[in-house]
């Protein structure tokens, strides 16, 4: 089987949810010849699948191939912010900003890494930068929705989530911020209504499960916040997410 034919193999199923079998064919395609974006993509199923040590050595491999090569960088800038390794996170997208200032979703992940380190005078200024370079930008103005909300400035918040939702009708993302400010503000029929609308669009995301169980269990509607609460646990599986899991363990035992 010749390289674009195990490239093309790969790539159809990583888009079929098979990594597995992408894996396979990208690690052959990388036996055969050196490859940088072949090992983006690589690096790109393992760091979804947890695996970071390796997702390292690929994306240090791609690197040593081409060093400004911009997928590889934001592949590495994402993979520090898994790690939580904030200030390599920043530097690297600072990198990406450097060799293309007009490059927007460089300047958003910054903003997002300073509000991960409670910069966020600095983290604010940054993606208003970078809704100068583009107004209509859905992932700053959701960037910007966040920051907001952990400034107190709920009402900016929402703005910035509808004037995100009014960009692209297909992210389910803001959406879900929208619910968790309802629900916060005690709206709880705008928050449910916000959640159901988010998972119509994605159904696969547990934060908008989670925020409709306790909706529901606000309500007394207990059989609905279970069910709620026990989608969220089947979909969300990240090791970070260790301690809101027990929580929501420990309340379904509480309501049965």
């Amino acid at each position: 089987m010749s390289v674009e034919d195990l490239l093309e193999r790969g790539l159809k199923a990583q888009e079929l949810g098979d990594m597995k079998s992408a894996q396979q064919c990208f690690q052959q395609v990388l036996d055969t010849i050196e490859s940088a974006e072949v090992w983006q993509l690589l690096a790109e199923i393992q760091i979804d699948d947890g695996a970071f040590n390796k997702a390292h050595k690929s994306l240090s491999a791609g690197l040593k191939l081409e060093p400004e090569n911009v997928d590889l960088l934001f592949s590495l800038g994402d993979l520090y912010l898994e790690e939580e390794n904030h200030s390599k996170a920043i530097a690297t997208y600072q990198q990406i900003a450097k060799l293309d200032p007009e490059e927007v979703d460089a300047w958003v992940s910054e903003a997002v890494a300073q509000m991960n380190i409670q910069d966020l005078e600095g983290a604010e200024r940054t993606c208003r930068r970078a809704l100068e370079i583009d107004p209509e930008s859905a992932f700053a103005f959701n960037a910007l929705g966040d920051i907001c909300v952990a400034r107190n400035n709920n009402e900016e918040a929402i703005r910035s989530f509808q004037k995100a939702i009014e960009i692209d009708e297909s992210d389910p993302q803001p959406y879900l911020s929208l619910a968790e400010i309802f629900y916060d503000s005690d709206i709880l029929d705008r928050a449910e209504e916000c959640c159901q609308k988010g998972l119509a669009l994605d159904p696969r995301l547990p934060l908008g499960y989670l925020t409709l169980g306790y909706i529901f269990l606000d309500q007394d509607r207990h059989q609905e916040a279970i069910d709620n609460f026990q989608q969220f646990l089947r979909l969300e599986k990240s090791l970070a997410a260790k301690n809101i899991r027990d929580e929501v363990a420990a309340v379904i035992e509480g309501l049965k």
